[in-house]
């Protein structure tokens, strides 16, 4: 099993959350599953949308958005990328529930995130 699960979060810095919150609402024609002043988020398929107003403050609009690929060890993969060169971004931080995210900078000057939940259970592939 490869060390990255697949993408699991996208989050959009927003300068007003409950603007973007009606507005989100309207374009994904659903509610959002979650729903409070920091963070407001939408399961999409297998994905989640999230909408952070914190987020504007961690990067710059030059930045632009994150994808944040799911880990299933947030420590041993903060130890991989830094072997492999990358720059930590963003410090890991618990989000809540044991929700763990982190971003990189990748040797391109990409930012590269990482995101660990719990709930979130790696599928085993048959080969």
């Amino acid at each position: 099993m490869g060390q990255i699960l697949g993408l699991h979060t996208v989050i959009y810095g927003v300068t007003d959350i409950a603007e973007a919150k009606a507005w989100y609402t309207q374009v994904l024609e659903q509610d959002p599953y979650f729903d409070s002043e920091c963070y407001v988020g939408f399961r999409i398929g297998q994905c989640e949308l999230g909408l952070n107003p914190d987020a504007r403050s961690a990067i710059s609009r030059a930045d632009g958005v994150i994808a944040y690929w799911a880990v299933a060890d947030m420590a041993a993969q903060v130890e991989r990328l830094g072997a492999m060169g990358a720059r930590q971004h963003s410090d890991v931080v618990d989000v809540g529930e044991g929700v763990l995210m982190a971003s990189f900078l990748d040797p391109y000057g990409n930012i590269f995130g990482l995101i660990e939940h719990p709930q979130v259970k790696p599928e085993v592939s048959e080969q």
